[in-house]
């Protein structure tokens, strides 16, 4: 809502008009729908899906900066945490991971955790969906650097060296250098008795290029990974064998939008060195061949830049096979392999030997629709296990929410009092007694005069966006996270970043989607805490907000008004589901809860 007019906001970049903002702002508002919850019964046939037979309670991700979330800071019958009696090695870790993470003061797993890490270590592929702070990072850390450290451990026994096939890599990739430095910052947590992390950890991204020495877990974005594998040749294929675990978080987001050929294209590279790697073993079972043993790694499909990604993203196998036979060239310099015999065998590997496991990891996974995450897995993935969160889509019941609804005249005072007012100081991780509260605008432009706002008030505040430098972004998240205070920023800080104890969401703009407004609210009531949330919004929210509420009254999921390429607001227009129980109330204030 903030920038309902970008115009009015540039307004009050002009010093003379600094004094006129409650008469010039225009439109501060955001949408406010919690987590929800994906029954069995609404999966697709094919798609195993495990939901947590627990009551709907508070969830936060509980590592990280944020050890916050204690077995003490349980209430009856509303946890965060597991069942008594359910321990890490109870669901399965080994007692080296599990000492790990009690050193770490993290004695008990989640109930998300305690779901899904017993479906990793299976070895199958898993799509775990749980509302934001359930967590999720070490939902997929403790499990697959329990089973890399397995490994190693037994290569290590047998050979004092790793040879190129041995080497087992644990790669996760998210859509941004934040969340990746975050991830390197959680897998670093894990240590032995004397200190040492039990595995190496590396990002690739930003200002970090490809590591000398390759870590045992790699965590990069997924343009930074192409730059640095496809030029290589050798280095793609030796990587790519390597791999063994696939982690994607934020998955919703890298399946979708600028992210999705990339992903995908991943996926295919990915899902290639698969398909040879057991042809080899299945030509030579007493001893599999090396990379530069197998006559068709002297071809590469991927040399092309127009791969036909589309096909894939409707899931058929065999457009997907077609793709890459046809990017096979017609002349080959390899005697032994000719055109014909390698499109009979690849047409031919419908079913082939699993040696890599992917799991995909979403605070929100739409599945309404073919071209959402969640329809693109069930595609792409229809054998894998689902773990979802009690409140996937849903209102938190740990969430107190306030709406304002604000005009031209009201919207600036309203801000000032919902920052004023909101702030509930706590002690802080190093004794300072503080709150945190985070303020959301839809625009760089809208954030800036947030802060322009704020400050004229005579309320410090820190400032985060894209137009930050990665210093200036980092220096802002440790500041808030040590010192407490108002963070104005835009939906570049709702996602994944573990920032603990926030007490208070403010949202100057209302969301224009419902996935924006998921994670957005989800930076507060996570690890087992209570949180507030205060939404302002208009005269042309007013509609959205009504179904928002209703949604939040009747225990409804707002699944079906997520859109990444379409408005919330538009999209609940059409349906008015909600039209019959009346709107919001005009120019009114009112607290209630989620």
């Amino acid at each position: 809502m903030l920038l309902h007019r970008s115009v009015s906001v540039l307004h009050f970049c002009r010093p003379k008009l600094l004094s006129q903002f409650k008469h010039s702002f225009a439109s501060f508002v955001r949408d406010a729908s919690a987590p929800s919850f994906v029954s069995a019964s609404s999966s697709p046939a094919g798609v195993r899906l495990f939901s947590l037979n627990q009551p709907r309670l508070r969830h936060v991700r509980a590592f990280g900066t944020a050890c916050a979330a204690s077995a003490s800071e349980q209430s009856d019958g509303d946890t965060f945490f597991a069942e008594e009696g359910v321990s890490w090695t109870s669901i399965g870790v080994s007692d080296k991971v599990a000492r790990a993470l009690t050193d770490a003061g993290i004695e008990r797993p989640s109930l998300v955790q305690a779901a899904c890490i017993p479906s990793i270590l299976s070895g199958k592929d898993v799509v775990v969906a749980a509302e934001t702070g359930s967590g999720k990072t070490h939902g997929y850390l403790v499990p697959l650097i329990d089973k890399l450290c397995q490994e190693l451990d037994s290569i290590n026994a047998v050979s004092d060296e790793k040879s190129s096939s041995t080497r087992r890599i644990f790669l996760v990739l998210c859509p941004n250098v934040m969340l990746c430095e975050q991830v390197v910052r959680m897998a670093n947590g894990f240590r032995n008795s004397s200190g040492q992390p039990l595995l190496t950890v590396a990002t690739v991204g930003g200002q970090q290029g490809w590591p000398v020495k390759e870590p045992d877990i790699m965590v990069s974005t997924p343009a930074a990974l192409l730059n640095n594998i496809e030029p290589e040749k050798y280095r793609r294929l030796e990587f790519l064998r390597a791999v063994k675990y696939v982690v994607f978080d934020e998955a919703d987001m890298l399946l979708c939008g600028s992210f999705q050929n990339q992903i995908i294209r991943l996926i295919n590279m990915l899902r290639f060195d698969e398909k040879l790697l057991s042809r080899s073993k299945k030509a030579t079972p007493e001893k599999a061949m090396g990379l530069n043993d197998d006559p068709l790694l002297h071809i590469d499909p991927f040399d092309q830049e127009d791969m036909q990604d589309e096909n894939n993203l409707e899931g058929e196998e065999d457009s997907e096979d077609d793709d890459v036979v046809s990017d096979l060239p017609e002349n080959t310099e390899v005697a032994s392999v000719k055109r014909r015999d390698i499109k009979e065998w690849w047409k031919a590997r419908k079913i082939y030997d699993r040696s890599k496991q992917y799991v995909f990891v979403a605070a929100t996974l739409p599945v309404n629709g073919k071209k959402t995450a969640g329809a693109v897995l069930k595609r792409m993935f229809p054998d894998a296990n689902w773990v979802t969160g009690n409140y996937l889509h849903y209102h938190n019941p740990r969430m107190e929410q306030k709406w304002i609804e604000v005009s031209v005249d009201t919207q600036v005072d309203a801000l000032i009092n919902a920052v004023n007012e909101g702030s509930r100081s706590e002690m802080l991780d190093n004794g300072i007694e503080a709150s945190r509260t985070m303020v959301f605008a839809n625009t760089i432009e809208a954030a800036e005069a947030v802060v322009k706002i704020l400050l004229t008030a005579g309320i410090e505040c820190y400032c985060y966006h894209k137009n930050c430098s990665f210093d200036e972004r980092e220096k802002a998240l440790i500041d808030f996270q040590e010192n407490g205070g108002i963070l104005v920023c835009t939906d570049a800080a709702a996602r994944g970043i573990d920032i603990p104890n926030v007490s208070h969401v403010i949202q100057a703009d209302f969301a224009t989607s419902a996935v924006d407004f998921l994670h957005r609210i989800g930076r507060t009531a996570r690890a087992g805490k209570y949180g507030r949330v205060t939404s302002l919004y208009n005269e042309s929210n007013r509609d959205l907000v009504a179904a928002v509420r209703q949604a939040g009254k009747l225990e409804l999921s707002v699944e079906t008004a997520f859109s990444r390429k379409r408005s919330f607001r538009n999209k609940l227009k059409k349906q008015r589901s909600f039209s019959k129980t009346g709107n919001a109330p005009s120019h009114a204030e009112e607290s209630v809860p989620a």
